[in-house]
């Protein structure tokens, strides 16, 4: 029997790969990656030669039941997401618990992932939280705000920085102008910084500087 491996990669920093993270790439039989072209930079950098094939949301239904086999019969197989850990609003659910159901051994390491870092530098109440990921885009966001205006615990929303002003606004109108948020965007990265606020005040700041790169936004929880 074989066995998969979750490998977190950095999410901008390349020093914050682990040394284990890069042994188990180069021990692998085979890497799963989400975009191998962005993957191969980071197996480049490191010296790592392991095969690598994509593994993706768009074709992760149809090879699920392939790969298992293959581990089922011997084969060690390492995940990796763009950056950060994967099945974290990334592919590597599906895999996982198929591979459970299956009795296939899973080892998911521990490292990068953007909403810890983002979390802890908001200065916001992190002894309970709640993990949102991406808001729906259309059908069911409306609903979702409303349930999440009666959260008490700290909230955790990934963001694209196109629709950054739109999240803010909506959290203006549904959480109230006054709730406070602290928006964290380009962790590890050269231009990283953190805005922190209330949801009228960070949606001023954004409006007055669009945004770029990847974004993690803490919102406070309803007292």
């Amino acid at each position: 029997m074989g066995k998969l491996f979750l490998v977190p990669t950095p999410i901008g920093n390349l020093e914050d790969i682990t040394f284990r993270a890069i042994k188990v790439l180069k021990e692998a039989d085979l890497i799963l990656a989400e975009d191998t072209r962005n993957s191969g930079k980071l197996l480049k950098h490191f010296d790592i030669t392991t095969q690598m094939i994509s593994h993706h949301m768009h074709n992760e239904h149809k090879t699920v039941d392939q790969l298992v086999g293959r581990m089922q019969a011997g084969e060690t197989f390492a995940l990796i997401s763009d950056a950060g850990t994967p099945a974290i609003s990334d592919p590597g659910f599906l895999l996982t618990r198929a591979c459970v159901e299956a009795g296939v051994e899973v080892d998911c390491l521990p490292g990068a992932t953007a909403f810890i870092p983002a979390l802890v530098n908001s200065g916001l109440p992190n002894d309970k939280f709640v993990f949102e990921g991406f808001l729906p885009v259309k059908k069911g966001r409306q609903t979702r705000l409303k349930l999440l205006a009666e959260e008490n615990r700290t909230m955790i929303f990934y963001e694209s920085p196109h629709k950054l002003i739109k999240t803010l606004t909506h959290f203006t109108e549904y959480f109230g102008a006054d709730r406070q948020v602290s928006v964290s965007r380009e962790i590890t990265k050269l231009h990283e910084e953190t805005i922190r606020g209330t949801a009228e005040e960070v949606l001023k700041h954004y409006t007055q500087k669009p945004p770029k790169g990847e974004i993690v936004i803490i919102v406070a929880g309803n007292k």
